[in-house]
């Protein structure tokens, strides 16, 4: 399998500036070599910059996921960027952030030919395997709160490169890896357009999020193992997502959580895996 730097050619600025595919309001910053793009779009944010800034980075050394894990992979083969967004539905609803970034992100893989899904809060997976990441952080600015939405996609990655068996790259699941920049386009596009959908939509938009998300959510109907902070576990069937974006978990028999339906969210939960794990 060639994994020679020809084979992973650097994102293609030319194709990124004034792209009429692109939505007209997002504005590319595009870095070489960067530690961390939600790093660097926080930065911006507090200096000032307007929603619609993408800071992507060719080779990122310093990624990170949810709970500070890191991240990193060799270079020319993932598409890591962030995107910077200022909400104006309430701060309530802003859990959902993550949650429709990664229902955008699968949509725009499964367009492209990947059986992609999205395991509840921030993960695109392609049957048991992650194949992307997805971190929003707020940022307190002078303008206002915003959000960073990081996303960070396995494109080039050789079988042998993968950072953990639990993981895949495009180049795994198709044979070959994408074009770089014709998939951050695509996935730009999806997500700007969930984010103006759900802003716009109101009551109906919010429902109609959460059912789209609800059926592409590969949690749902899994026994899981839920570990939460202080060391407490619910265990039992994951059956939904509820308004707010939380996972809904009815307890095992047994498990000490009860007979009634538990609503859990991402900010409350370290891991959520399948209970057999």
């Amino acid at each position: 399998m060639t994994t020679d730097a020809a084979a992973r050619p650097p994102l293609d600025e030319t194709r990124l500036v004034g792209n009429p595919a692109l939505p007209p309001d997002l504005e590319v910053e595009l870095h070489a070599t960067l530690g961390s793009t939600n790093a660097r779009a926080a930065e911006r944010a507090r200096e000032g910059a307007a929603e619609g800034l993408v800071v992507a980075a060719d080779h990122q050394t310093g990624g990170r996921g949810r709970l500070d894990r890191t991240w990193e992979t060799p270079e020319g083969t993932s598409l890591t960027f962030s995107l910077l967004l200022r909400p104006t539905v309430p701060a309530a609803s802003w859990p959902w952030l993550p949650l429709m970034t990664g229902y955008a992100v699968a949509k725009a893989l499964r367009a492209g030919g990947v059986e992609a899904g999205v395991k509840w809060p921030n993960d695109v997976l392609v049957g048991d395997r992650k194949l992307a990441g997805i971190l929003v952080e707020r940022i307190e600015t002078p303008q206002g709160p915003a959000a960073v939405v990081g996303v960070g996609i396995n494109v080039g990655m050789a079988a042998e490169e993968l950072p953990v068996p639990e993981a895949t790259s495009l180049q795994v699941e198709q044979g070959e890896a994408a074009d770089r920049t014709d998939l951050l386009v695509e996935v730009l596009s999806g997500v700007r357009e969930a984010y103006d959908a759900w802003q716009a939509g109101g009551e109906l938009g919010a429902q109609r999020l959460a059912e789209s998300y609800a059926e592409a959510c590969v949690t749902v109907g899994q026994q899981v193992r839920v570990e939460l902070p202080g060391g407490e576990t619910l265990e039992g069937t994951a059956v939904g997502i509820d308004a707010e974006g939380r996972l809904q978990v009815q307890p095992a028999a047994g498990s000490g959580g009860g007979e009634q339906v538990r609503a859990v969210g991402a900010g409350d939960v370290r891991h959520v895996r399948p209970a057999s794990s």
